[in-house]
């Protein structure tokens, strides 16, 4: 039997992650300046440890609910009408609902399933995140790819000009990854209005959406007086149009259990239960308790360090380069200085010669002028990979 003759178009139409091949080159390297990876470098709170680990040494192992463990759907819940001023259901299909599922990565894939037909259309934004355009290939639809250079927001008038009949969904994601850039709520609001107008799914990753600095905090969490980042799912009205994707991972530092939530239409969220039974059974049982405790931690203090080196990376880097403000996450999307005469890709193994590891931007994008570089690493670490950076761009 020749195995080749069997693989899918579907698999062939994959490539691997750019991320995943530094990876590989960082595993042959010796001691090297490692910027590239979204791995927050803090510890786990340890109220969220100490949940997980009670739930495994109570027997609490095996398969869960569908939709989650009823105390982690109530707590989430509890959250989305606090922070969204949404009120879920728990069964039936019309108003909204919640699904705890296996990280971001597994919510995306399950929305993209669910309403995607073959041919359809996704409008997902350029630069991306790696899944992005995989998503369509997955339900046999296509990825249209929203240019953003150089500000990196998925606006309205950009994304209209992209809408055909076959557009289902518009992926917006805020704060961005690679470039951490932050939507504003006008930024928010007209594409709110333009997805709803055409009757277009609004899918919102916002994974980071706890992980946003100072000056992106612009609005108020309804109910309350604390300040939150811009979200088209705190807009009136948006329960109707917007799915709202949001994960543990990055946050708490908790990637590895793979745990995220999704809110949004029921209609849409069940069919995606439906596929979940299928295709992951359940999120993983015991780490969902120690999920619930994620909601009550304070990440004040790794909050303010990240925006610390945020600010570091942006006034050293900008010195050099065009950098866009990250409002959020823990990426910096610099540009290749033109009077190099480099692409993306020759920075980026000129800075690996030279013992530093950022991603090329051709990773994240159509084109190959920028890296992503990650501060989510030790405090010296940083400052050793942009003193390189800084010299090779002078």
């Amino acid at each position: 039997m020749n195995a080749e003759l069997l693989i899918s178009d579907r698999v062939k139409g994959i490539n691997g992650s750019g991320i995943r091949r530094v990876f590989d080159m960082k595993a042959k390297m010796k001691d090297p300046i490692d910027l590239s990876i979204g791995q927050p470098d803090f510890p786990v709170p340890a109220a969220v440890k100490q949940a997980a680990i009670h739930a495994i040494e109570h027997d609490l192992n095996g398969y869960t609910p569908t939709y989650g463990i009823p105390p982690l759907l109530e707590r989430t819940a509890r959250h989305v009408r606090e922070d969204l001023g949404w009120n879920p259901v728990t069964t039936g299909t019309d108003g909204t609902r919640v699904l705890i599922t296996s990280g971001t990565s597994g919510a995306l894939i399950l929305a993209c399933m669910a309403v995607l037909n073959p041919g359809d259309e996704i409008i997902i934004p350029d630069p991306w995140f790696v899944l992005y355009p995989y998503l369509a290939n997955l339900a046999q639809a296509k990825a249209v790819k929203c240019d953003t250079y150089p500000d990196f927001k998925l606006t309205a008038e950009r994304v209209a000009k992209l809408i055909t009949p076959r557009t289902k969904i518009v992926l917006s994601c805020s704060p961005g990854n690679p470039s951490g850039v932050v939507m504003s709520t006008k930024d928010n609001q007209d594409l709110l209005e333009l997805c709803r107008s055409k009757g277009i799914l609004l899918l919102s990753d916002e994974i980071y959406d706890e992980f946003t600095y100072s000056e992106s905090r612009t609005e108020k969490r309804p109910g309350t007086g604390s300040s939150v980042c811009p979200s088209p799912a705190r807009l009136p009205g948006a329960e109707n149009t917007v799915l709202v994707v949001r994960g543990f991972g990055k946050t708490y530092g908790v990637t590895g259990w793979r745990l995220g939530y999704v809110a949004g239409p029921a209609a849409i969220v069940e069919q995606m239960a439906k596929l979940q039974q299928y295709l992951y059974v359940c999120p993983p049982g015991p780490l969902q308790h120690g999920a619930i405790a994620c909601f009550d931690a304070d990440m004040t203090g790794p909050l303010a360090e990240y925006e610390r080196r945020r600010n570091m990376v942006n006034e050293r880097l900008g010195k050099f380069t065009d950098v866009a403000m990250p409002g959020g996450a823990f990426y910096a999307f610099f540009a290749v200085p033109p009077k190099l005469g480099m692409t993306g890709e020759q920075f980026f193994m000129l800075a690996k010669d030279h013992n530093v590891l950022c991603v090329p931007g051709h990773t994240f994008s159509t084109r190959d002028t920028h890296l992503r570089l990650s501060y989510a690493t030790k405090l010296a670490t940083l400052e050793k990979g942009l003193d390189v950076l800084t010299k090779l761009m002078a």
